[in-house]
């Protein structure tokens, strides 16, 4: 084989006779999409490709195929090359005959083939493993995937119980002194990183297989490298633990995360310096929120300024953790970064006006920001020495975690709507026209160098529902779920917000509230008045609760602009819960799907690993699905449908409901929340 061509996209759109369309980017390799039914003609390119590629070589041919049990033809159409080194396409009009209405699961590939390309460029190596690490507010968890993207292996290290040492609850310290405040302390997720590799190793894992390692940390939460930590990074010592070297390595010992809720000031005067909230919000994707990484540093620097200047580098928990695996300063990547109020996220790179609004030198301190799916280097010495890693194994960017469970859940359509059920909910998606506004976040994709991901965080979700479980349901999930079971939707107009910590969607205290709408059917609202009570008996609290948190969810979904599902992809621990799903699918009306892995962060981490290391392998970006390609129901990837979508005479009614529940948050927010 001659040399590697470097690959760069080709848009090619298959167009329907009525007109609607589907863009593909072929990246000089085999590239799979859905098909999506009737006679469509095939424009080869938007323009004719007359880029320049390295040598002589030419474009010998586009070729696409449709399989399915009904129809199987391959066609081919050759291009010309009118100078010497230019390949292009002819730019010409190709008919893809109709499949037949009974085929399921359609699809089409298209290749562009070159002198020196074979389709082996853009796959795994076959004995290859790829690892990813899920650094989440509870646990560090590990995920192991083999060339055919299944699971090989799977291990966690829960931080209350098995590092009790730290005496940390749910993985946590709240501090009474300072309001808000929630930080963890930073050297239990070094010593966690060990523990994990020993429970693989114990597992048999071959390390010397595994290719490349990335993964995903807790969005937001910072890290603060003691100035002189670099050198202790390079000289780590194998025959130690991790624990033992870095102890000393940190400014400050405890990292604020996601959870903190104490920097309300500097948000304010953040937004000021650049012109207002959503100033903010246009510039960095999000106004100013509490937990967000710049108005922590900006804490910082004002409360203990010699903190800050014997800061070295300040991490995210993502970077953090590649710190660690590469023995030097990892990068922040570009989606990662944009959850922290400071990155410019149409540019991608830090923003001039944001950082002197936060603090002074503070992009020699953040170091250079890299694109998610770069490489951040080899592993380090440490663990090749001490868990046999090959001295090759590429760390691919650590990014945030909601991120990896886009990648995870392999999301790439807008009518794809994701629900996160985890410590925090989550509800997200991806569009190619973001517009940032007062509430929600945009990010860069991790997996698309073209598209962004938009997305609602509830600070209030797992731990709230363990809460009302124990109260109200003898702290079993059964009898909630019995509860849930025997309770009638819409819950005879009773509506509850419930609120342990200080919520960021709404911007509420911590309390609970409870209403009922008198004689509410869900025909219609007029007429009928709310009352606040103190308290419903256990089946409406728990009813209460669950339709409250997912009509939430629909509102601010809708309100933000997301588009209304086709189909919805639950993840997170209580994605496992049915009657929790069916919920979902009554209030909003579509399918649910999950994932064989309630854990698509991991997952996730594990999918871009081997994505970095494709890209690498090739030179630069390839899309996402030239991992799966067609191959997606032999993977670990696959989606099944959990729950049918929900009664449409009832989701009218639900959307009664959640009017009303609208008008009471909102006076709640005039009254109660945080401007």
């Amino acid at each position: 084989m001659g040399a590697l061509l470097q690959p760069f996209p080709v848009t090619a759109t298959l167009v329907s006779p009525m007109g609607s369309s589907l863009q593909i980017c072929i990246h000089s390799g085999l590239v799979v999409g859905d098909e999506f039914g009737g006679r469509y003609s095939a424009l080869p390119l938007k323009k004719p490709l007359s880029t320049k590629w390295p040598g002589d070589s030419k474009v010998n041919e586009l070729r696409y195929h449709l399989g399915s049990k009904n129809y199987d033809r391959t066609r081919r159409d050759f291009g010309s090359n009118t100078k010497k080194g230019t390949p292009h396409l002819m730019n010409r009009q190709h008919t893809i005959p109709k499949l037949s209405s009974t085929s399921k699961n359609r699809r089409f590939s298209i290749r562009v083939s070159m002198g020196s390309f074979s389709v082996d460029d853009l796959s795994l190596h076959h004995d290859s493993l790829f690892l990813g690490f899920d650094g989440s507010t509870q646990s560090l968890k590990a995920t192991v995937l083999d060339s055919n993207l299944n699971i090989v292996t799977s291990q966690l290290v829960h931080f209350d119980s098995e590092l009790p040492h730290y005496k940390t609850q749910d993985g946590v310290y709240r501090d009474p002194s300072v309001n808000g405040r929630i930080v963890s302390p930073t050297i239990m997720w070094v010593e966690a990183l060990d523990l994990v590799l020993q429970k693989l190793s114990k597992s048999n894992l071959d390390f010397g297989k595994i290719a490349a390692v990335s993964g995903s940390g807790q969005q937001h939460g910072s890290v603060y490298w003691k100035k002189g930590s670099s050198a202790i990074l390079s000289s780590l010592d194998s025959k130690k633990p991790l624990v033992d070297q870095l102890s000393d390595a940190f400014s400050i010992k405890e990292s604020p995360i996601w959870m903190d809720s104490s920097t309300t000031a500097q948000c304010r005067e953040i937004e000021k310096a650049v012109g207002g909230a959503l100033e903010l919000s246009k510039l960095t994707g999000s106004r100013g929120y509490e937990r967000f990484t710049g108005p922590q540093i900006r804490r910082l620097f004002e409360t203990q300024p010699d903190l800050y200047n014997n800061t070295d580098r300040i991490s995210l928990v993502s970077s953090f953790m590649a710190s660690l695996l590469i023995g030097a300063y990892a990068s922040i990547d570009e989606t990662d970064g944009a959850g922290m109020n400071l990155m410019d996220i149409k540019q991608r790179s830090w923003s001039k006006i944001v950082l002197e609004a936060t603090a002074p030198g503070l992009e020699e301190k953040l170091g250079k920001l890299a694109p998610a799916y770069a490489v951040s280097g080899q592993i380090c010495s440490y663990f090749v020495e001490r868990y046999n890693f090959n001295k090759d194994c590429l760390v691919i960017q650590w990014s945030g975690d909601n991120p990896n469970s886009l990648a995870g859940l392999t999301l790439s359509t807008p009518g794809d709507l994701a629900i996160s059920l985890g410590t925090s909910d989550t509800v997200f998606g991806i569009t190619k026209d973001p517009q940032p506004r007062l509430e929600g976040h945009v990010f860069p994709n991790p997996v698309d160098t073209e598209s962004y991901m938009v997305m609602l965080v509830y600070k209030n979700g797992s731990l709230m529902r363990e809460d009302v479980r124990n109260r109200c349901a003898e702290k079993s999930w059964d009898v909630f779920n019995k509860f849930l079971q025997q309770s009638p939707p819409l819950n005879g107009g009773k509506l509850g917000f419930y609120y342990k910590e200080l919520e960021i969607l709404p911007p509420l205290p911590v309390g609970f509230h409870r209403y009922i709408i008198e004689n509410f059917t869900g025909e219609t609202l007029e007429g009928l008045n709310e009352h606040e009570v103190q308290e419903f008996d256990p089946p409406s609290e728990v009813r209460a609760l669950i339709e409250g948190q997912i009509l939430s969810m629909r509102a601010h979904s809708e309100r933000f602009g997301m588009p209304s599902p086709k189909r919805i992809i639950a993840t997170g621990g209580a994605s496992a819960n049915q009657t929790i799903l069916n919920s979902i699918a009554s209030i909003f009306g579509c399918d649910v799907f999950t994932v064989q892995q309630t854990d698509s962060a991991s997952l996730g981490a594990a999918l871009r690993a081997a994505h970095g290391w494709l890209c690498n392998k090739k030179g630069s970006f390839v899309p996402f699905s030239c991992l799966y390609g067609d191959k997606m129901e032999k993977t670990s990837l696959t989606c099944k449908l959990a729950v049918t979508a929900g009664d449409q005479q009832l989701v009218s009614k639900y959307s009664l409901l959640m009017k009303k529940r609208m008008d009471i948050e909102n006076r709640l927010v005039q009254k109660l929340g945080r401007c």
